[in-house]
């Protein structure tokens, strides 16, 4: 047994036990350490300092009641987090996540992804999640008015622009951004960049609801180009039609790329024809503003095929964008699209790759992003927001994009940096591990024991 498999095996038993329960925890942990340990091994001050056992550890977890009365009047009782995991190298910050499956093992797993994600930014910013198991679906407006009211009545305590900093996730949107904003403000009498992703007029930023899936189609664009090649008439497959999606599908779709399927909780379409950008409005405009479900579109669009409960992966395609949920896609889809000549996959969304499904895409040489590095542009553009409401500026659309460019350009680079293997391919897992694990453990220990 080599010392790597031991020290993992041993870490991994004391977070097991000390987490019990926590099967989403457990996942994202492994998959971190599994490529940190060797850096960990070579640095005796990591090993002394006990880095990788504190990160593990959240500094803070605040679990909270949040009642509030639907629109028949009767009360509703939801449960609230937030998972503050490392501030190391900047005040927290990370989204809120509103739906159902909300439990602490998914928190602290997003969480503990996050404190990477932000390291990768080079932005100064450490890593929290937060969010509640209430569906935001079927809802009308003022409950969730009321129900983000109550939620941010508790929360408001624990964050603010240098101690703390909340923004958008699944299922948490503008609307709920405004009125958690909004409430934020009056219980704290403070106007401040303590919530990002707000309304242009109120405090927001130029390009933050497209930044995130923009800058997964940047990271893809610098994959190929290392390659000599480019997105023009690549076939791209994306799960999901939430914000990432949709603007993963925008950006994709302007550098030449024809986008084939998207999808949500009730099953998935697929367009030969491609979707277009007058497609992607439409979809857009159901999604965001009907708030309706994906099978719409093959009413409106005859050429479309629509499958009940079913996922893009059998899709013979270029290009994979999992953009939906975490563990969506299994060893069988990834068995899939390998045969359907998948070339790259990238996470959009947070950890939506079962471990066995990336251990197929690396066995068989296909280039995988992992989402800390290829979701990290809403970190960016929250950064960048939070930069702008510090310095009270408002900067172009043209200079925010030149940035977030630069930000996903050096994260690449980091990953190529800390992944290459030496037959020069890039195992971009472990560029993006080692690369965000190294800023935040130098951090931990040039700050001591705290």
């Amino acid at each position: 047994m080599t010392m790597r498999t031991t020290t993992l095996d041993l870490i991994m038993g004391q977070v097991a036990v000390r987490n019990p329960g926590e099967p989403e925890f457990l996942q994202a942990v492994r998959e971190v350490f599994s490529s940190v340990v060797p850096v960990v091994e070579a640095n005796p001050v990591y090993r002394r300092m006990k880095v990788l056992e504190r990160l593990v550890e959240p500094e803070r977890v605040v679990i909270f009641r949040v009642p509030w009365v639907d629109d028949m009047g009767n009360i509703q009782v939801n449960r609230g987090y937030r998972v503050e995991m490392c501030s190391a190298i900047g005040p927290f910050q990370g989204g809120l996540r509103f739906h159902p499956s909300v439990n602490l093992s998914i928190m602290k797993f997003l969480a503990f992804e996050q404190v990477f994600r932000n390291s990768l930014t080079c932005l100064p910013l450490g890593g929290a999640k937060g969010g509640a198991d209430f569906d935001p679906k079927g809802k009308s407006d003022m409950e969730v008015m009321r129900f983000c009211q109550s939620f941010m009545s508790e929360l408001y305590r624990n964050i603010g622009s240098t101690v703390d900093v909340v923004t958008s996730g699944l299922g948490v949107s503008g609307r709920e951004i405004g009125y958690l904003f909004g409430m934020y403000k009056k219980l704290s009498g403070q106007f401040s960049g303590a919530i990002t992703n707000k309304g242009i007029g109120w405090g927001g930023s130029m390009l933050r609801p497209e930044a995130a899936g923009f800058g997964v189609i940047y990271f893809i664009e610098d994959m190929l180009k290392r390659m000599q090649d480019s997105l023009d008439s690549k076939r791209v497959v994306i799960s999901g039609s939430g914000n990432v999606a949709q603007h993963a599908a925008k950006k994709a779709i302007s550098l030449g790329a024809k986008v084939l399927t998207m999808s949500d909780s009730s099953g998935m379409i697929y367009d030969p024809d491609g979707i277009d950008d007058d497609k992607l409005d439409w979809i857009m405009e159901l999604k965001n503003l009907r708030r309706g479900r994906i099978s719409e579109y093959v009413k409106e669009f005859d050429t479309a095929e629509y499958t009940p409960g079913g996922t893009p992966w059998n899709v013979p395609c270029d290009i994979a964008i999992p953009a939906a949920t975490q563990n969506e896609l299994s060893l069988e889809d990834a068995k899939a699209l390998i045969q359907n000549g998948v070339a790259v996959v990238a996470e959009a969304a947070d950890m939506p790759c079962m471990p066995e499904a990336i251990y197929e895409f690396m066995r068989h040489r296909i280039l995988f992003a992992p989402s800390k590095a290829v979701n990290a542009g809403g970190v960016a553009a929250s950064g960048l927001e939070m930069s702008q409401n510090a310095s009270h500026e408002s900067w172009s659309l043209e200079e925010i994009d030149q940035r977030l460019r630069r930000i996903m350009q050096s994260i690449h680079q980091a990953c190529v940096r800390y992944g290459r293997s030496e037959d020069g391919f890039i195992n971009y897992v472990r560029g993006a591990n080692v690369a965000g694990f190294v800023k935040v453990a130098d951090a931990m220990v040039d700050q001591g024991i705290v």
